[in-house]
């Protein structure tokens, strides 16, 4: 038996006095509109019972931003399983269920329990459901419902930006666009007017307006000029529900600039400029500046200045200070007071860029005249060259005048001028000069072997005014005369073999003249007429500046002449000639068979292939010498005592006080007994130690009394008192030792030398109750004891 079960949802939404229901036979588009078919289980487990159920979907709104105090009723839920008798119990889930979603589990009845704002979430979707109390399983199979929040204008229109920029350029034609503002509506554009935004201009007009649906912002005066007025601030408001009364509104600032264009030509503030230069003015130096001014900005206000005539247009320039935009006249040529002195400009500025829509306000240029007034200056003698050069001969006489340099006063005074010569430049004064007429002559000796050029400088000063000088270079060239004679190029020092041959070559000559030929040098080579004839060599002129010696007979001996002197006169074929003699020395040597010297007197002309003899001693003494130095530094270091760490018993920089009291032993029975050192009747209680801070003297450790002894008492306190008294003893933290050496401690000596003599009567056997470790000196000294007995 199949039964069929109907489950209900109803829904109020609205107010609290109001709500709005969509009949349940009504199908809405945002639903689907067909069946469901579930499939429930009965009570036995056996049977499969299948039902069919229909559910009836609606969309409903519930109101954004309720602000009443109770709960915002939503609907109710029913199952017609529900007899009332609350065995069933209904559950809701989805968004929000159970904070801003509650059910009564009981009655079904859905509330919202805060304010919802469609702009946060616009739609909440819930599942319902209905379970047995007692099982705890679903009578009903789960449903989704959806819940939609109604819209109400309670948001403003917000701009995308606080602040807009915006610039056009100047002179713009009405309706130019400017810029679009846009405002944003966060309430729903598909309800009502609540997002319809309109735009309006509260503050700018009537120099722009704006598309009340766009936000486009456009130019509504024509010929807005920039120089007038540059910078409009304008106000747009933006307003929903179309603009009617009761909207809500935002407003935002647009500021606009207006660019520059070249609307302006150049103009020059006055029709005539007036300069005065000096004639000393310097080439390219600045004479004045002018500027034509110019309403625009930038490019727009760069001007270009040129002299486009008159009397000195060749003499000035003119440039533009890309800076200030002033026009800069200067100086192309050298001005003269007493050629011109006046000058008259015509100067033209124009715009270097030129908009052509505004060419009907006119040229965009200008024009202004320049004069220019030369003003007379005292300026210094000027010389009739810019530099001098003279030549002279190397034997002039003295006072010999080599030339004349002029200089003439350009003022119109025509002052008269003082020559001298600039001693920096002539510190041997080797020339002089005439003060009244500029005449240079000599006043020493010249050599042109010894200096070729001599560069001076000359000064012509105004006699009236010495401050106005000026100078000149003046170049001398010292011409040659043959006042030297020519003469070997080197010395020739030569041999000749004992079993030479006649006729044999055994030099060449060469020479050379320290004066300049303009045709070259000619030698003539001869021997002196004293060794023509009885020399035992001959003398050829080559022709070629060279001459060969040659041998006059056959084999020489040394032992008879050893050495040969040979004159040789040598003159060149200058006017006047000159000559001169120079000597040749021959030295007789034995060769062998080939002509290579074996032996001669001369060692100089010997040529040893290994050191020389002074050479091999300098060396051996150096090697000597350093090794006697090596062997002294030695025995030093042997010699070397170590410095002791205290050379006086007064330093007291280790603070250690020295007593060199030595006593005679351990086997010294006649010795102090240094245990009175511990003897505590010997401490003074009255006086207070210097080695501790007197708040932190405590009593000393008391040991056992031994003997009486006065010789070490009194020792010890003698040297106590002696470093108390004492202003130069060490420090209260420093280290007084007495040296002095009793019969031994009262703990008795711990060294083995002593044990020795006690070994029979030593028992060792305690080492081995001490454990492992000492089990192998055990049996050392066990097995000792043992060998004894035996």
């Amino acid at each position: 038996m199949r039964t069929y079960h109907c489950f209900w949802l109803l829904f109020w939404a609205g107010q609290p006095h109001q709500s709005f229901l969509t009949p349940l036979s009504k199908r809405t588009s945002s639903f689907p509109e067909k069946e469901k078919v579930l499939v429930l289980s009965g009570n036995s487990r056996q049977d499969l019972h299948r039902s069919k159920r229909s559910w009836m979907w609606n969309q409903f709104f519930l109101l954004e931003e309720y602000t009443g105090t109770d709960y915002q009723y939503v609907g109710k839920l029913h199952s017609d399983q529900d007899k009332g008798d609350g065995s069933l119990k209904y559950i809701l889930s989805g968004d929000g269920a159970g904070d801003l979603f509650i059910i009564n589990e009981n009655t079904g009845d859905i509330q919202a329990t805060k304010r919802l704002d469609r702009e946060e979430k616009p739609v909440y979707i819930l599942r319902a459901q209905a379970i047995n109390r007692r099982t705890g399983r679903p009578v009903e199979p789960e449903s989704e419902f959806i819940i939609k929040i109604h819209d109400i204008n309670d948001n403003e229109p917000m701009f995308t930006k606080d602040v807009y920029n915006a610039s056009i350029p100047e002179m713009s034609d009405v309706g130019t666009f400017v810029v679009q503002v846009t405002a944003t509506d966060a309430d729903d554009p598909t309800y009502g007017n609540s997002a319809k935004v309109v735009y309006s201009i509260l503050q700018g007009q009537p120099y722009f307006s704006v598309e009340s649906e766009t936000g486009i912002i456009k130019t509504a005066l024509l010929n807005m000029d920039r120089e007038n007025r540059e910078q409009y601030q304008v106000v747009i408001q933006a307003k929903d529900m179309g603009g009617q009364m009761g909207g809500l509104s935002g407003t935002t600032t647009v500021n606009i600039t207006l660019t520059d264009v070249n609307d302006n030509p150049p103009r020059f503030p006055q029709s005539t400029y007036q300069f005065r230069a000096p004639e000393s003015t310097p080439l390219d130096s600045p004479v004045g500046r002018i500027k034509a001014n110019d309403a625009d900005v930038d490019e727009n206000a760069e001007i270009e200045y040129s002299i486009t005539e008159g009397d000195g247009y060749d003499m000035f320039g003119i440039t533009t200070d890309k800076d200030t935009q002033e026009g800069i006249i200067t100086v192309k040529k050298t001005l003269d007071f007493e050629s011109k002195n006046l000058y008259i400009l015509k100067v033209e500025a124009t715009n270097t860029h030129v908009d052509p829509r505004f060419l009907y306000l006119g040229p965009f240029k200008d024009s202004a005249t320049v004069r220019i007034q030369v003003e007379d200056v005292d300026e210094p003698p000027m010389f009739s060259r810019p530099a001098y050069i003279m030549e002279v001969k190397e034997d002039v006489p003295l006072n010999s005048v080599i030339g004349t340099v002029t200089a003439q006063d350009p003022d119109a005074a025509k002052n008269p001028v003082k020559y001298s010569v600039d001693r920096h430049t002539d510190m041997d004064r080797v020339f002089n000069i005439n003060s009244g007429n500029g005449s240079i002559f000599t006043s020493k000796p010249l050599d042109r072997e010894a200096l070729l050029w001599h560069n001076i400088t000359v000064i012509a000063a105004e006699i009236n005014n010495p401050k106005q000088s000026s100078r000149v270079p003046v170049f001398i060239k010292v011409l040659d005369v043959n006042d030297n004679a020519p003469e070997f190029a080197m010395f020739y020092e030569t041999f000749v073999c004992e079993n030479a041959k006649a006729e044999q070559l055994i030099q060449t000559l060469s020479a050379v003249d320290k004066d300049d030929s303009y045709n070259g040098h000619q030698f003539s080579f001869s021997l002196a007429p004293e060794a023509a004839s009885s020399s035992n060599f001959t003398l050829q002129d080559n022709r070629d500046n060279t001459a060969g010696i040659f041998t006059r007979k056959t084999r020489y001996n040394r032992h008879e002449t050893s050495t040969y002197f040979l004159p040789v006169v040598i003159s060149d074929n200058d006017y006047p000639i000159q000559s001169s003699t120079e000597t040749v020395t021959i030295r007789v040597c034995a060769c062998d068979h080939r002509g290579k010297m074996l032996s001669c007197n001369a060692e100089a002309l010997v040529h040893p292939t290994g050191l020389s003899t002074g050479a091999l001693i300098a060396i051996l003494l150096c090697i000597i010498i350093l090794l006697v130095t090596v062997v002294l530094f030695a025995a030093l270091r042997r010699q070397r005592k170590k410095e002791p760490l205290i050379i006086s018993k007064e330093d007291i920089r280790d603070n250690i006080v020295s007593y060199n009291d030595e006593g005679g032993g351990e086997e010294d029975t006649q010795a102090f007994d240094i245990g009175t050192l511990r003897n505590p009747e010997a401490i003074d209680d009255n006086k207070l130690r210097r080695d501790i801070v007197p708040e932190t003297l405590f009593l000393p450790r008391r040991t056992a009394t031994a003997r009486d002894n006065t010789d070490v008492r009194d020792f010890i306190n003698q040297r106590l008192k002696e470093n108390d008294t004492d202003p130069t003893a060490p420090p209260y933290d420093s280290l007084a030792t007495y040296a002095y050496e009793g019969n031994g401690s009262v703990a008795e000596s711990l060294s083995s030398l002593e044990s020795v003599t006690t070994d029979g009567d030593q028992d060792y056997d305690y080492l081995s109750d001490w454990g492992p470790r000492f089990k192998k000196l055990a049996d050392m000294y066990g097995s000792m004891d043992s060998d004894k007995d035996s």
